[in-house]
Formats: C-alpha cells, sequence, structure tokens
C-alpha cells in the first residue's frame, strides 16, 4: 500500500470539513457567522458585574487591639494574627448583617484571605449564615493585608501619615523596611484586588461573592476601582473591623471628582 497515496486521499476527503467556511450569499449580500465572544481582562470601573459582591473587613486583631500595625505576610498564618475577642463579637455582627441583607440565599461563595483573622471570620460568617464550609475559598496573596513597610510595628494612628501620602499620588509607597514586609502603594494594592475581580468574574457567573479582608485598604481601594472614585481618595471609603458593604453595578453611586484646577482626572482610577 502506498502511504502517500493514502494520506492523499483522506485530505481530498476531509477538506470540505477541516478548512474555513467562506462566508455565504443571499441573494448577493455576504454573509457573516457569528463570532464567539470571550471575557477580556477585567477592567476598572467595570462596565457591569456578572456577580453579586459583599465586602467585608474581618473584626479586631489581636494586634489590633494592643495599637500596633502588623502587614508583615509572614506572620499572616500566626495565631497571634487571629481575631480579638473584641473582634470575634465584631465578626458575628457581621455575619448576622450579611444573614439579614440575604447573601446567602442564593449561590453563595466566601473569599476570605488566607491570613488567620479573615479566614476566622469567613468561618464565622459561614457558620451563622449556613454556608458549606467547602464553599470557602482562601485566597493566598490578592488579599493580603497591605504591605506598610517601616510603620510595620508602629501605633495604629501613624497610618494616618500613610494616608497623607496617598492622597498625594498613588504611587507612593511608604518606607522600606528589611523585615520581608512589602511597602505597597495603593497602586500596588490596586493591581493586586483587579487580578482578584478578574478571577472571580471569570469563575463565577450571577453568584454571590462574599470577600473577607483582613484590612481596610484592599477593601477602599478595590470599592474605589468598582466606582470610578480618584485612587487617591480610597481613605474615605475606609472600613473599620468588621464592617460589611454591598457593591454591584446597580448599587454604584455618583462620586464627585475632587475640585482642582491643577490635578485633572481624566481616565479614574488610573490618575
Amino acid at each position: 500500500v502506498n502511504r502517500r497515496r493514502i494520506m492523499t486521499s483522506l485530505s481530498v476527503t476531509l477538506f470540505p470539513y477541516l478548512a474555513p467556511h467562506p462566508p455565504e450569499r443571499d441573494g448577493g449580500d455576504l454573509i457573516d457567522f457569528p463570532v464567539a465572544e470571550a471575557r477580556g481582562l477585567f477592567r476598572m470601573p467595570p462596565v457591569r458585574l456578572i456577580n453579586r459582591y459583599y465586602l467585608v473587613r474581618a473584626g479586631e486583631s489581636q494586634y489590633e487591639s494592643l495599637g500596633i500595625i502588623n502587614t508583615n505576610p509572614v506572620l499572616k498564618t500566626s495565631m497571634d494574627n487571629g481575631l480579638s475577642e473584641e473582634g470575634k463579637k465584631q465578626t458575628i455582627k457581621a455575619a448576622l448583617k450579611l444573614k439579614s441583607m440575604g447573601a446567602s440565599e442564593t449561590n453563595c461563595w466566601i473569599w476570605p484571605s488566607i491570613t488567620q483573622r479573615a479566614y476566622q471570620a469567613a468561618e464565622i460568617i459561614a457558620a451563622v449564615n449556613g454556608i458549606n464550609r467547602s464553599r470557602i475559598v482562601p485566597e493566598y496573596s490578592f488579599l493580603d493585608a497591605r504591605g506598610l513597610g517601616a510603620y510595620e510595628g508602629r501605633r495604629l494612628d501613624s497610618v494616618s501619615e500613610v494616608y497623607a501620602s496617598d492622597f498625594l499620588s498613588p504611587t507612593i509607597k511608604p518606607p522600606p523596611i528589611n523585615d520581608g514586609t512589602p511597602n505597597e502603594s495603593v497602586q500596588d494594592v490596586f493591581v493586586r484586588v483587579t487580578q482578584l475581580m478578574s478571577i472571580l468574574e471569570t469563575q463565577y457567573s450571577g453568584d454571590v461573592v462574599i470577600i473577607v479582608s483582613p484590612d481596610s485598604d484592599n477593601l477602599s481601594v478595590l470599592q474605589s476601582g468598582l466606582i470610578g472614585l480618584d485612587l487617591r481618595r480610597h481613605h474615605e471609603l475606609g472600613y473599620v473591623p468588621g464592617e460589611v458593604r454591598f457593591v454591584d453595578a446597580s448599587s454604584i453611586p455618583d462620586y464627585r471628582k475632587p475640585v482642582s484646577k491643577v490635578y485633572k482626572c481624566f481616565k479614574p482610577p488610573n490618575c
């Protein structure tokens, strides 16, 4: 048997099925076949949201109860980074609020940071709302607490200095430190939470997602991006421990841009 003849005859037989079909004609007019649509990268602010989102800040941590800044990711799974007694009470209130808001009435997922206090908060939320623990999806990096560099270990009230720098530019980083704590700008956090939303908006469709963050900045930056608020002003949307907010396309409010004759933002939040 001649192998070349066999391959030639097969290619001639299969060609009409393998070759791309040209546009058909209808009365002389070309008809284009519909092209399959694909979801692109998530953009901020979004045109629409496929899922419904609840943003939750975990209750007070043990470090926060001592008034100390702790953002080093090396310690994020330490028991010392868990909820304080007050933080547990705040989280139970948050879980009850989610229940009253009907968060778990439809297909619901909980996405907490793997940080100890956020994951503990997720377990409390699941228990109060009757959500199976298999619906808790730990996030290992995109929801880490914002790394504050040289502010690590300082008093909590010194974070106001960071926010003052944030208002000057979203690209300013806190001073660095050599103990493994990153020094992240608002823009750095914005990239992380945008990546998170890209995953959620492509992995689920029409579901409810409860995002549980160990700190405020992840959520305030995310919400700023969703509503198109200038990222320099993210701290105006700050979350207190145990706070819950519902955010979706239909509930996004209109925020005024900062009044300035010198600084103008034409493409929020990328200014």
